[in-house]
């Protein structure tokens, strides 16, 4: 993942950008933006996904920033963080491994438990090698996706949405910057940073 998009959120009331950054910071300006009124709706999006989230943004400025400071700490270290309802082998926690079941049909057992190491290492080589061979692959995807959720639901109506999707998952840059050109400015740049931040 992009490291620009780890720890970023974004706030939109109505078709205008109102905040991009940490949580903490884009709760505040939502809290402000929803209490200086409008008619317009106020959405957050995760950038990492570009699916919207809800928030708590109850209380005082000093609430709201304490609230989501401690999210903002740990965001986007989910690969880090242990999950305690998983069981571990004795020792394995300062390796960082994680047991979890794997089905595998007999002839992929039998091939694992020849190589070196045994089937854990194998296993972990393979997922490895994948991860570097179809890494630009995953992220492109990956990306595309994000764009698609976030167009979604601030463009599904808007003109030239569903010519926009297909070009962005074709990865027609160009096509997809002409469909989507008479969006609303905030709207049309934040959709193309999406899709294209981490190829850029």
């Amino acid at each position: 993942m992009n490291p620009v998009l780890a720890h970023t959120y974004s706030s939109f009331q109505g078709h205008r950008l109102i905040k991009s950054g940490p949580l903490a910071a884009v709760a505040l300006a939502v809290k402000h933006a929803v209490e200086a009124g409008s008619n317009d709706p106020v959405l957050i999006f995760d950038d990492r996904t570009g699916r919207s989230i809800d928030i708590d943004t109850r209380g005082t400025d000093a609430d709201v920033l304490a609230r989501f400071a401690t999210n903002d700490a740990f965001d986007g270290a989910d690969d880090a963080k242990p999950d305690a309802t998983e069981s571990r082998g004795r020792g394995r926690p300062k390796l960082g491994v994680i047991a979890r079941e794997v089905t595998l049909l007999p002839r992929h057992w039998e091939w694992l438990a020849a190589q070196p190491g045994g089937s854990s290492v194998a296993l972990r080589k393979l997922v490895d090698e994948a991860r570097r061979t179809n890494s630009e692959r995953d992220g492109t995807r990956a990306a595309q996706e994000r764009a698609y959720y976030f167009m979604s639901a601030m463009a599904g109506d808007m003109p030239g949405f569903e010519e926009a999707s297909r070009a962005l998952f074709a990865n027609d840059t160009s096509t997809f910057n002409e469909r989507i050109a008479a969006w609303p400015v905030d709207v049309r740049t934040h959709a193309a940073w999406l899709a294209y931040c981490d190829n850029a």
